[in-house]
C-alpha cells in the first residue's frame, strides 16, 4: 500500500504534455517540423546507415552537357570555345593594321600624359600653363555600311576609322585664382568664319572661367555658349588658341594621336576579352 501511493505520488508530480495551440494543429506537417530541432548528422543526410549515396542530399548538381566547368568556377560553352578563336583571329588581324606601336609625338614641345583612356597635353610659354585634355571613349563617330558595287571588293569598302574627340583647353596665367576654359569639338561639317581661305577643322563650343585646380565645371560660373556669338568676337578666340599652339595642325596631329590611343586600347580590350572568355 505504501508503495502504490508512493507512485501515485510521484506521477502527480510531473509536468504535464503541453498542449499544442489550435493554430499549430492546423499547420501542414511539414511546418511541424520546423519547431523541431535538428538532430540529424551531416553523415545521415548523404546516405543511409549502410553507406548508401542518397541522390540529391548534399551532392553538387552536375554540369550541363552544354558546358564544362574548370578550376576557375566558370563556365566554357562551344560558344565561348568558338568566341574566344574568334577574338583570337580579330586581335591578330588588328596589329596588322596597328599603324603605331607607340604613342605619336606631337609637334610644339606639347608633353604627353596618358592615364587609361585619358590623355592630357601640357605646354607652357612664357608664363602661361597650356593644359589640353581629351578622352577617347565614344570618339569614333558611327559609319554606316553600305553594300559594295559591282566589281568592287569588300576590304576596299571597309573605311579607316579616326577618333575625333571633344577637347578642353585650359589657360593659365600667373593669377592662381581662375582659369579660362575653352570647350572644343570637331564638327561634322568643317565649317569656317567668314571668307577664310582655310577653314577650322574643330570649333569651341563653350567658353568660361574656372577657379585654378578644379577639376569639375562648376555650374555657377558663367559660361559664354559660341551658337549666338558674334563672329568677330568668336574669331579673337580662336586666334587666341592659335597663337598658344592650338590650331588646325595641332587639331591634326590630335587626331592621329587619339586614334593611335584608342586603336591601342581596343586591342588591350580584345585581349582582355579573349582572356575572359578563356577564364585566364
Amino acid at each position: 500500500m505504501l508503495l502504490a501511493r508512493a507512485l501515485r505520488a510521484a506521477a502527480a508530480l510531473r509536468p504535464l504534455p503541453q498542449r499544442l495551440p489550435p493554430s499549430l494543429l492546423l499547420r501542414p506537417a511539414a511546418l511541424l517540423c520546423d519547431a523541431r530541432p535538428f538532430t540529424r548528422s551531416l553523415w545521415l543526410l548523404s546516405g543511409d546507415a549502410a553507406g548508401t549515396q542518397r541522390p540529391g542530399l548534399l551532392r553538387p548538381p552536375r554540369a550541363s552537357p552544354a558546358g564544362v566547368s574548370c578550376g576557375c568556377g566558370g563556365l566554357h560553352t562551344e560558344g565561348d570555345k568558338a568566341f574566344a578563336e574568334f577574338l583570337r583571329d580579330e586581335i591578330k588581324e588588328e596589329k596588322k593594321i596597328q599603324k603605331h606601336k607607340s604613342m605619336p609625338k606631337m609637334s610644339g614641345g606639347w608633353e604627353l600624359e596618358v592615364h587609361g583612356t585619358e590623355a592630357k597635353l601640357l605646354r607652357k610659354i612664357a608664363g602661361e600653363r597650356i593644359t589640353v585634355t581629351f578622352n577617347i571613349n565614344n570618339s569614333i563617330p558611327p559609319t554606316f555600311d553600305e553594300e559594295p558595287q559591282e566589281g568592287q571588293k569588300t576590304d576596299e569598302q571597309e573605311p579607316e576609322l579616326t577618333s575625333t574627340p571633344n577637347f578642353v583647353v585650359e589657360v593659365t596665367k600667373d593669377d592662381p585664382k581662375q582659369t579660362l576654359v575653352l570647350d572644343c569639338h570637331y564638327p561634322e561639317d568643317e565649317i569656317g568664319h567668314g571668307e577664310e581661305e582655310e577653314s577650322d577643322i574643330f570649333s569651341i563650343r563653350e567658353a568660361s572661367f574656372q577657379p585654378t585646380g578644379e577639376s569639375d565645371w562648376k555650374d555657377t560660373s558663367y559660361t559664354l555658349s559660341t551658337d549666338s556669338l558674334d563672329w568677330a568676337l568668336y574669331d579673337h578666340l580662336m586666334d587666341f588658341l592659335a597663337d598658344r599652339g592650338v590650331d588646325n595642325k595641332f587639331a591634326d596631329e590630335l587626331i592621329e594621336l587619339s586614334t593611335a590611343l584608342e586603336h591601342k586600347e581596343y586591342i588591350k580590350f580584345l585581349e582582355d576579352l579573349k582572356g575572359f572568355v578563356k577564364c585566364q
